[in-house]
């Protein structure tokens, strides 16, 4: 076994009793952030046990990142997610400018727009980190996952057989974990990063310290996100908290080295603003950001994946890096489901870093281009609904021609309000939503649905034509978002297109196309 020593770890994996086991489990995830307990949540749906431990005594506090992009949203409706999440958060407000006490000039910070039949969500949904993780952490629950707080992973060995990880709890204690895989989703200080050896690199970024607060504020309207201009370039912003009554996320840049005790973060906040001090009823919690970017140089070592900051760290510019971070978790679930469920082999798990990498690389530069232009303003190419793998190694475009209007393989499946055949009416997400394939057939084909893997855990085959079709397209949305050109698209579970497939021939090429994800044994040979 190769031994990866975390930190201040024994130069071997104590045996037992000096460390008590636990029960074997597959995945042993460290770190409850957004993209630990969303991984959990994805793996619990599919039947694959894990044990997700955090080092702190409880969730991370703080609002942080606030904005749930359009296409999180979407990854947020498929985990079961988006109703408490949407309970619990609201839209961002227009963003007031503050001059000698008096407000000079409201503008829209957050552009969004209107939710059509493909894209349901079209605007950012502003929602504390801090209530988010609890919204998440709740959805682990239902599904009979937890979160084993006060725990870190200080050290593991891999084999070509799993990980056996040294946990420690924070009375000292000591336990080993035996998983098949380990995923590090311990930040952008990962310890698990580091152990394993691979860097991290990435463009600089302007120097120096911002003051990051919640706090309790009274006198202060609620309708608007407030920004007061220093004159050396600082200024102080205040955004009220959705699903909060008095709560504000406060950053403030002015220049000097921040100081995080209480009485400290009220003066500095008073001294820049019209608020007085008193008016500053509670510091709920502090902290120093300092910005930082990178991306490491490797997401994956032997058994280990890297996911979320500990894969890349991005400037709070745009709003893109707990959405990165999340849609990891989203991509690399589903493909440690089809390896430890279905036999896919784990040269799948490969293609994780294939299509992550380039994402967080496109996400690296926008949010590192939008922090040095100092700019607010957040449109629409900030949703994430544009990304894709159309050159990732799983996509499979087999049409001789993609018809016009037609989406391609690689891109994100759209949405569209369809009906059943009694007219009731459904969703095609409604239909995506869950941890299986989505065989979308339109028009008439040749497919033989019996030369297909039939357990409908697995694969959902849904006809919107034939003799006997499961879906109707009464308002036209199907064809407008899909083309009108017979064919089919297999949809990913992550809800991507793997395969764009002509409807002749489409057995064989359905079938070929489901391979990369199942055991030799499962796919039969088309005839």
């Amino acid at each position: 076994m190769e031994l990866n020593n975390v930190k201040d770890v024994p130069a071997a994996l104590p045996a037992e009793p000096a460390a008590t086991a636990a029960s074997p489990v597959d995945v042993l995830i460290s770190g409850a952030g957004p993209t630990g307990i969303a991984l959990a949540i994805d793996l619990a749906r599919r039947g694959v046990t894990a044990l997700l431990v955090e080092r702190q005594d409880r969730l991370s506090p703080g609002a942080r990142g606030t904005g749930v992009q359009p296409r999180t949203q979407e990854v947020y409706e498929d985990l079961g997610v988006i109703e408490a999440a949407r309970a619990a958060g609201g839209p961002y407000p227009k963003m007031a400018r503050w001059e000698d006490g008096r407000m000079t000039e409201v503008t829209d910070m957050i552009i969004g727009g209107e939710p059509t039949p493909a894209a349901p969500y079209a605007s950012a949904l502003m929602i504390p980190q801090w209530r988010n993780l609890e919204v998440l952490r709740d959805r682990l629950t239902e599904l009979g996952g937890s979160v084993l707080l006060n725990t870190e992973v200080t050290g593991f060995e891999q084999d070509a057989e799993g990980v056996r990880g040294l946990l420690r709890a924070a009375d000292g204690s000591l336990r080993t974990a035996h998983a098949r895989y380990l995923v590090a989703a311990d930040g952008g200080r990962s310890t698990i990063r580091r152990a394993i050896g691979v860097g991290m690199g990435g463009p600089s970024l302007p120097t120096g310290a911002a003051l990051l607060a919640d706090l309790a504020i009274e006198g202060l309207d609620r309708q608007h996100w407030h920004r007061w201009e220093q004159p050396n370039g600082g200024f102080v912003m205040l955004l009220p908290l959705a699903g909060t009554t008095d709560h504000f996320q406060c950053y403030v840049v002015d220049g000097s080295e921040p100081d995080t005790a209480p009485d400290a973060v009220r003066a500095a906040v008073a001294a820049h603003t019209h608020l007085t001090v008193e008016q500053i009823r509670e510091v709920v919690w502090s902290s120093v950001f300092r910005p930082k970017a990178g991306m490491a140089d490797s997401f994956r070592a032997g058994r280990v994946f890297l996911a979320g900051d500990a894969a890349h760290i991005h400037s709070p510019a745009g709003g893109q890096g707990l959405n990165t971070s999340v849609q990891d978790a989203y991509n690399l679930g589903w493909k440690l489901g089809q390896v430890l469920r279905h036999g896919a082999p784990d040269s799948l798990l490969d293609s994780y870093e294939a299509e992550r990498r380039p994402i967080a690389a496109r996400i690296l530069e926008t949010s590192s281009r939008l922090h040095r232009s100092g700019t607010m303003k957040r449109g629409r190419d900030l949703h994430q609904l544009d990304i894709g793998y159309p050159e990732g190694p799983l996509t499979r475009e087999l049409r001789p021609a993609v018809p016009e209007g037609a989406p391609r393989a690689g891109d994100r499946a759209p949405d569209a309000p369809c009906a059943t055949p009694d007219g009731t009416p459904v969703r095609l997400f409604d239909l995506f939503r869950g941890p299986h394939f989505t065989l979308l057939v339109l028009g008439e084909t040749d497919l033989d649905t019996t030369a297909l893997p039939t357990d409908l855990t697995l694969l959902r085959t849904v006809r919107a034509a034939g003799p006997s079709p499961d879906l109707t397209d009464p308002d036209g949305h199907l064809s407008d978002a899909y083309g009108t050109a017979p064919g089919l698209y297999l949809i990913r579970p992550d809800g991507y297109i793997a395969a764009a497939i002509p409807a002749a021939g489409a057995t064989a090429h359905a079938t070929d196309a489901l391979r990369p994800y199942l055991a030799d044994a499962t796919v039969r040979t088309a005839r």
